[in-house]
């Protein structure tokens, strides 16, 4: 591929579905490339409805951020898998509520973090750094991550649909683990998650799909969510589909969208 963009960064692999791309077209985002927009829509194809989900997981993101400023009281937030900024970002959710609010984001791709450094420019309160969330001590103790976060007071955690792209070999467990005892009593982590499904045909096929490109699903059920979970308090309704966490329209649970899985836990 020639004559690309200026926003993409030397080197960026272009004929290879990539993750977060594809999540950024799923949102109507720009930043992505036409194999990004083949593998959705033969995603599409395979299972209809699963564009939607993409939706459904974002639309989570940005509800369960103004619980937290609002319900919980927390004004600092560490992004981990942010993935490429579109509209209704973590900071601008919470800034827009408490100014005050810090926001670090980290995501593995050169592409999302590029992009996240251009709109973040001139924003003190918020940052971004490129590392993989299945290496959490590169990201607790980076020196951007503690400038900007007092890991001395509560923070809340993000881990939106980034998990499921860890196998079992790298222990998930073991990240949330880790992640929950560099934080102090008071602190959240939130996550969503691919979610253990009937094996449908069509599920099989998007599974399959990918596992064409360089990050595999690895779907997981609400119990070895709420192991990985342990010892935190679980926030009601617990373990359930996105849709259903805390709707902002009650009656839209009927509709909810299913195949993707949310939680909210405190430290306590």
């Amino acid at each position: 591929m020639t004559d690309l963009p200026d926003w993409v960064p030397e080197g960026i692999e272009v004929t290879v579905p990539n993750a977060a791309r594809i999540y950024d077209y799923l949102l109507g985002g720009y930043h992505n490339f036409p194999v990004d927009r083949e593998f959705v829509v033969k995603m599409e194809a395979m299972a209809p409805g699963s564009m939607a989900i993409g939706r459904s997981n974002r639309a989570f993101v940005g509800r369960s951020v103004r619980w937290l400023v609002h319900e919980a009281g927390i004004r600092q937030f560490l992004d981990i898998g942010s993935g490429i900024p579109t509209l209704g970002n973590v900071h601008e959710v919470a800034q827009g509520i408490a100014p005050e609010a810090k926001v670090m984001y980290v995501d593995i791709d050169p592409v999302a973090v590029a992009h996240s450094r251009a709109i973040l420019a001139g924003n003190p309160m918020a940052g971004i750094i490129q590392a993989d969330v299945q290496q959490p001590e590169d990201i607790l103790y980076h020196p951007e991550v503690t400038r900007l976060l007092d890991f001395s007071q509560p923070v809340a955690v993000l881990l939106n649909a980034v998990l499921h792209f860890v196998p079992d070999s790298a222990d998930p467990p073991g990240i949330v683990a880790a992640i929950r005892e560099a934080v102090v009593r008071g602190s959240y982590l939130s996550l969503t998650h691919a979610e253990v499904k009937e094996r449908l045909d069509e599920a099989d096929e998007v599974f399959k799909l990918y596992e064409r490109t360089p990050t595999a699903i690895n779907s997981r059920s609400p119990e070895q969510l709420l192991a990985m979970l342990a010892g935190m308090e679980i926030i009601p309704p617990g373990v359930v589909d996105a849709d259903s966490w805390h709707p902002e329209e009650p009656d839209a649970v009927d509709d909810a969208v299913p195949g993707v899985l949310a939680v909210m836990a405190r430290k306590v």
